[in-house]
């Protein structure tokens, strides 16, 4: 048995590789992410560079760089190796040669720049110096406490060893064999082995079992996904007994782009598991009946052995319960269902897409209603346009009788900015009940009617601010980036401004980035009619296309309003976070003020807040209300 001093020794020895091996990997790692980090950098330069030149502005261009990172050295020449600018620390610092990669060059040819820079790591260098000496002294400590903690359990080991192992002579007897055996299973440490050898193997199996279940499993409702309805579909098709057919509904949440945009993204996720709980419950009455979430909007509800019109009762259920939870919410609707029947000669495919087209038809019916889609050469010939034709039909109708409500959302300033209040556009049917607004938006674009959506958005907030007297405040109007490239539409539309001078210079115009993009002569063209006759632009979803500065200061927007993708959880975030301040910082040289969307909590306003952004939307920060 080992004595303390030599358990002490070899706990030292182990000590010290364990102490070699972490710092090795410290510094290699370290070594590592310096040179990651340069590497990084050297893009981000390559890409901001580009932006905020000619020559005449490199004095502009190392306030922002030494402004936004730490440099040991930054160096800018041309071609010829003229010095342009130069900056290095002065004051020592503490460094590494084989651990830091030192400075780092490289040539821009357009701008016929050489860029030379080194990062500082002090500050790197520092942590893991803490770090390493935090290790070392830690060490030592287990060492001491090992050693005293293994000299116990040695004794205890050989204590025990010696009172429990006691072989039987017998064991050389051929004729006791049987009875050796079971003593043998008898000895406690053997019995223990073999129940860890049990529990390791259940073990391996539970987990195979959670992976298998988490893989078929929708994180946000617990229902089973896509990739478990289609193996649950074939299965069932393939049965060789029993009656294989029934009927499937597909549930489509068609309020949740709208939901997330404007309530917020924790109260889309609300909205989609109360949605799923209802369509379960109901579900519960019909025995072996089934329920998965296809994707973020759509449940696929599988009713085995039932037929179709069974399956209608089941639907109108569906609709009544989605009628009393829109009651207890402030959504327009809820959610759409198309059913169809299914036996093993209809592919799921198919399927699938008759279940669309009922969807498609329901939105055009009524608020939460369904369509049972029975004729199946509707996928065919002249009947392929049929849901076509009841949006075509729906939209028209709109539009004759300027069937539209609008809704305003805030957009809170931050200090003394100037900013304004968003305004949402709701669509109703002939019974006054709200068609989904994404659903028609979509559908007007595909049927080329978007045009004429935006003339009536236009001209209805119009007439309701000049109706309502509201010429004091200022609204946010979305166009279509179809609307912007269509002549007729942007003479109709400097007309109609020119009439109206007071209300005219109150407006704000939306415009998706990728919408601008689309042709950027035209957007120019549109930008600067906007601001001949006293309105302003918004280039909304900003940082979705990467589009270059340069663009925008040709096209002089007055705001870009950053997507949600880099505003959501923005507390948290530290990439976008220092992706937010360039653009912060980079707009408001060319004189464009900063707006944030989908802001849900008071970290995420927090966060922006010292970002200097210049402005808030969401719904933390307001909900949308009638204009």
């Amino acid at each position: 048995m080992y004595t303390f001093s030599q358990l002490l020794a070899r706990n030292a020895v182990l000590g010290v590789l364990f102490c070699l091996a972490i710092s090795s990997c410290s510094l290699f790692f370290l070594s590592e992410h310096l040179k990651e980090q340069q590497l990084e950098h050297q893009q981000v330069l390559t890409k901001l560079v580009p932006q905020i030149l000619p020559r005449q502005e490199i004095k502009e261009l190392t306030q922002i760089l030494r402004a936004a990172f730490d440099y040991q050295l930054l160096t800018l020449a041309n071609a010829g190796g003229e010095s342009l600018y130069h900056f290095a620390k002065t004051e020592k610092t503490f460094t590494l040669p084989m651990i830091i990669p030192g400075k780092r060059e490289f040539f821009l040819k357009q701008q016929n720049l050489k860029v030379t820079f080194e990062l500082a790591t002090d500050k790197s260098l520092t942590a893991v110096a803490a770090i390493l000496l935090l290790v070392v002294v830690a060490t030592c400590a287990v060492i001491i406490i090992a050693g005293m903690l293994s000299t116990r359990r040695y004794k205890q080991f050989f204590a025990s060893v010696s009172q429990q192992i006691k072989l039987d002579m017998s064991l050389l007897n051929p004729e006791g064999k049987s009875e050796t055996r079971e003593d043998i299973f008898q000895i406690p440490a053997l019995k223990q082995g073999i129940a860890e050898i049990k529990a390791l193997i259940e073990a391996q199996v539970a987990a195979s079992t959670a992976l298998e279940k988490e893989a078929y499993t929708d994180p946000l409702t617990k229902l089973n996904n896509r990739s478990r309805f289609i193996q649950y579909f074939e299965d069932q098709l393939n049965r060789e007994k029993g009656d294989n057919f029934g009927v499937l509904l597909i549930s489509r949440c068609s309020e949740l782009q709208t939901v997330n945009q404007i309530h917020g993204y924790h109260e889309g996720d609300n909205y989609i598991a109360k949605v799923a709980k209802i369509i379960a419950a109901a579900l519960s009455a019909y025995p072996g009946a089934e329920l998965f979430r296809l994707n973020s909007s759509d449940f696929a509800s599988i009713l085995p052995n039932v037929v179709l019109k069974e399956a209608e009762k089941f639907a109108q259920e569906l609709t009544d319960k989605f009628n009393n939870y829109q009651q207890a919410s402030d959504l327009d609707s809820i959610a759409y269902t198309g059913l169809v029947y299914f036996d093993q000669n209809k592919p799921l495919g198919e399927l699938l897409a008759l279940a669309d087209t009922g969807i498609s038809l329901a939105q055009t019916q009524g608020v939460n209603a369904w369509f049972a889609q029975k004729d199946t050469d509707i996928l065919k010939g002249a009947s392929a346009n049929y849901g076509n034709q009841n949006w075509r039909q729906e939209i028209d109708s709109v539009l004759e009788n300027q069937r539209i409500s609008l809704y305003v959302q805030p957009i809170q300033p931050s200090g003394t900015n100037k900013v304004y209040s968003e305004v949402l556009a709701r669509f109703l049917n002939a019974n006054n009940d709200m068609l989904p607004t994404a659903s028609f938006i979509a559908m007007a674009e595909k049927l080329d009617k978007i045009v004429a959506v935006d003339r009536l958005i236009v001209e209805t907030t119009l007439n309701e601010i000049s109706a309502k007297n509201l010429t004091e405040q200022s609204f946010g109007l979305n166009i279509s980036s179809r609307s912007i490239n269509d002549e007729h539409f942007l003479i109709w539309l400097e007309r109609r401004l020119l009439r109206e001078p007071a209300i005219t210079s109150r407006l704000i115009f939306e415009i998706s980035e990728y919408g601008l993009q689309q042709n950027i002569q035209t957007s120019k063209r549109f930008i600067d009619m906007v601001h001949r006759v006293g309105s302003r632009v918004t280039v909304e979803r900003f940082g979705v296309g990467l589009t270059s500065f340069k663009f925008f200061r040709d096209l002089k927007p007055d705001f870009i309003k950053m997507d949600s993708t880099y505003t959501r959880d923005i507390d948290e975030d530290k990439n976008n976070q220092y992706f937010l301040r360039l653009m912060v910082d980079l707009a408001h040289r060319l004189s464009i003020s900063v707006l944030a969307e989908s802001v849900e909590s008071q970290e995420e306003k927090h966060a922006l807040e010292k970002l200097f952004v210049d402005g808030y939307q969401g719904f933390y920060i307001g909900k949308p209300g009638k204009l």
